[in-house]
């Protein structure tokens, strides 16, 4: 299964026929039994995003299981992001207010108490876009500080 396999559902979210709920209990995202989270951030929020579909488009949904991990911040440096996310990380360190001040009030709020994401990023093997690589790609972030410990998905 593929994300262009998803077309049919992501047409009545965009219509808003579709709700989270009702999206996560389709029996085609169903059957991938992924956590929750990474669900409605992978495929709800950018399963119908071209620039994220043509980055992990030829990835078969089936062959990734999702576990919760903690990795060190230094493992972060210099991890790649799609390639239609190239440079957003470094954008996004530039000028973290402005991408506060974007984002809902919560997500400030949570930065400013904890000093780390509301949600853990959600990291995949890069072994599932090209075989001879490794290492992992972030897919799913806001990166503005990073703390020495950090959970994340990882597949």
């Amino acid at each position: 299964m593929k994300l262009s396999d998803l077309s049919p559902l992501m047409v009545r979210r965009q219509d808003g026929g579709l709700s989270l709920a009702r999206f996560r209990a389709d029996p085609v995202p169903a059957s991938l039994q992924w956590p929750d989270d990474v669900l409605e951030q992978f495929l709800f929020d950018h399963g119908d995003n071209a620039a994220f579909v043509h980055d992990y488009g030829g990835i078969d949904l089936r062959e990734i299981r999702w576990r919760p991990e903690t990795i060190p911040t230094a493992d972060f440096h210099g991890m790649p992001t799609g390639a239609s996310d190239d440079g957003c990380i470094e954008s996004y360190a530039e000028n973290p207010v402005h991408w506060i001040a974007v984002r809902p009030p919560e997500i400030g709020r949570h930065w400013e108490e904890h000093g780390t994401w509301l949600r853990p990023p959600i990291l995949l093997d890069r072994r599932l876009l090209d075989p001879s690589d490794s290492g992992l790609q972030v897919l799913e972030h806001l990166f503005l500080r990073l703390p020495s410990q950090l959970p994340c998905r990882r597949r």
